[in-house]
C-alpha cells in the first residue's frame, strides 16, 4: 500500500456501521491524506446479531467487528479515547483525557445515548438497550440473577419497538433455556407508551401480539410510564407493573457534546446534515449513522440506512480532502426490516409487505453474518 502524504489529516470520531464501512472503502481506495480513527470502545456490536446474542444462539464475539484489527488492515491509525468536543475554528477534536488532535476533515459517527432523564428512576433502576456496547455486560449480570434467584422474577420491558421486542424475546427464550426448572416461574411484560412496531404495518403488529400472546408475554399499549423503583413501573391512569428488572427501548438522544460544536442540530440534539452527509455551516465535518438527522431525506433510526451510509461518506470525504466537489446521497425510502422472535423465528417487514417463519430467521442470519464476514480481516 502506498503510504498517502501526511500533510492532510481526516479523523474520524466513533466506529459506528458507517464508519466501519468507510474503513472498508478506504482499504480498497485510500484517500490522499492520513486518516485517524478515535474510538472509545475498540470493539464494536453490530446491532443486528445483538438479540442472537442475548438469546445464546451467538457468542459475543460474533456479533463484535475488532476495530484496531480492521482498522490496521486499512493503513488507518488508531486512537483509543472519547472524544468531548470539536473546536470547529481550531480544527481540533478534544479527548477526554485532556489531548487533542487536529484534523482538516472530520466525520463523527458515534451514536446515541439513553435519554432515561425522560422517565424518573430510570436512571438508576432501568437497564436501557443503547448504547449496546455497555448493553450486554448489563444484560449477562441480570441472567446471572434470574438464574441464582429461588424465587419468581418478573422482568419488564418499555418500549415497542422493534429493538425492545427482538431483547424482550430474546431474553426469554435465553432464559427458557438457561433455566429450565423455573422458566415458568418468570413474568415477562412489555409497556408501550404507543401502539406496538407503530412503525410497521398492521400486519406485522399483528403478528407480533400474536407472538407476544403464544409466548405467555403480557402486552400493554398506549400505557405512558411515568416512574420507575426498585420494584415497580408505575403507569399513567393504569395500574402499575411489579418488575424485579427493568429494560428500556424508548427513545434516545444525541451525545451531549454535539450541541457544543456550534453546528446546527434538530430537537433531540442530532447533527443536521445535509444530502453529502456534511453538516449545515461547515463543509468539512460531516456526519452519518443515528447521530445524524438528514435534513432532506428524513429517516428512522435504524442500522441499515447507517450500513449504507457507509460508502458514499468514504466517497465524500476523499472528495474533500482531496479539493473536489462532493455528491448527494439518497437513502432509501423503504427498507426490508427482519425482525426477530427469539432464536430460530423472525417476521419480515417492508411497506405492506409480512411474511414470517423460521426460514426468515435463517435469511436474517445469512444477511448478518455476511455482512460481518466483510470485515474480519
Amino acid at each position: 500500500m502506498i503510504s498517502p502524504p501526511q500533510d492532510r489529516r481526516i479523523v474520524l470520531i466513533g466506529g459506528g456501521h458507517a464508519h466501519v464501512g468507510v474503513l472498508d472503502a478506504f482499504r480498497r481506495r485510500p484517500p490522499a491524506a492520513q486518516v485517524i480513527l478515535v474510538a472509545r470502545d475498540l470493539l464494536t456490536p453490530y446491532s443486528g446479531l445483538i438479540p442472537g446474542v442475548v438469546a445464546g444462539a451467538y457468542a459475543p464475539q460474533d456479533a463484535h467487528i475488532d476495530l484496531a484489527r480492521l482498522a490496521s488492515a486499512c493503513g488507518v491509525a488508531i486512537v483509543h479515547g472519547e472524544a468531548e468536543g470539536v473546536d470547529r475554528a481550531g480544527r481540533q477534536v478534544r479527548l477526554r483525557d485532556g489531548s487533542r488532535l487536529t484534523y482538516d476533515v472530520l466525520s463523527i459517527d458515534v451514536g446515541v445515548t439513553p435519554a432515561l432523564d425522560a422517565i424518573e428512576g430510570a436512571a438508576e433502576f432501568a437497564i436501557a438497550i443503547k448504547p449496546i456496547g455497555t448493553f450486554l455486560a448489563k444484560v449477562e449480570k441480570l441472567l446471572h440473577e434470574i438464574e441464582a434467584s429461588d424465587r419468581p422474577q418478573r422482568v419488564v420491558m418499555v418500549g415497542g419497538g422493534a429493538a425492545g421486542v427482538e431483547v424482550l424475546l430474546a431474553l426469554q427464550e435465553r432464559v427458557q433455556t438457561m433455566a429450565a426448572g423455573q422458566a415458568g416461574q418468570i413474568r415477562f411484560s412489555l409497556v408501550t407508551a404507543g401502539e406496538l412496531l407503530a412503525g410497521h404495518n398492521a400486519r406485522v403488529r399483528a403478528a407480533f401480539r400474536r407472538i407476544l400472546t403464544e409466548r405467555s408475554i403480557s402486552l400493554r399499549e398506549g400505557v405512558r410510564v411515568t416512574r420507575i423503583s426498585g420494584d415497580t413501573v408505575e403507569l399513567e391512569s393504569a395500574p402499575a407493573e411489579q418488575a424485579d428488572f427493568v429494560l428500556v427501548s424508548t427513545n434516545a438522544r444525541a451525545p451531549d457534546w454535539l450541541a457544543n460544536t456550534g453546528l446546527p442540530t434538530n430537537p433531540g440534539g442530532f447533527l443536521r446534515v445535509l444530502p453529502t452527509l456534511q453538516a449545515e455551516g461547515d463543509p468539512d465535518v460531516f456526519a452519518a449513522g443515528d447521530c445524524a438527522d438528514l435534513v432532506a431525506t428524513p429517516r428512522e433510526k435504524a442500522g441499515v440506512y447507517a450500513v449504507r451510509a457507509g460508502p458514499p461518506l468514504a466517497e465524500n470525504l476523499r472528495r474533500r480532502v482531496e479539493g473536489r466537489a462532493t455528491e448527494p446521497w439518497t437513502p432509501q425510502a423503504r427498507h426490508l426490516s427482519l425482525i426477530t422472535a427469539g432464536a430460530n423465528y423472525a417476521v419480515a417487514s417492508r411497506g405492506v409487505f409480512k411474511l414470517e417463519g423460521e426460514w426468515v430467521w435463517w435469511l436474517k442470519r445469512w444477511i448478518d453474518r455476511r455482512w460481518m464476514d466483510q470485515y474480519r480481516i
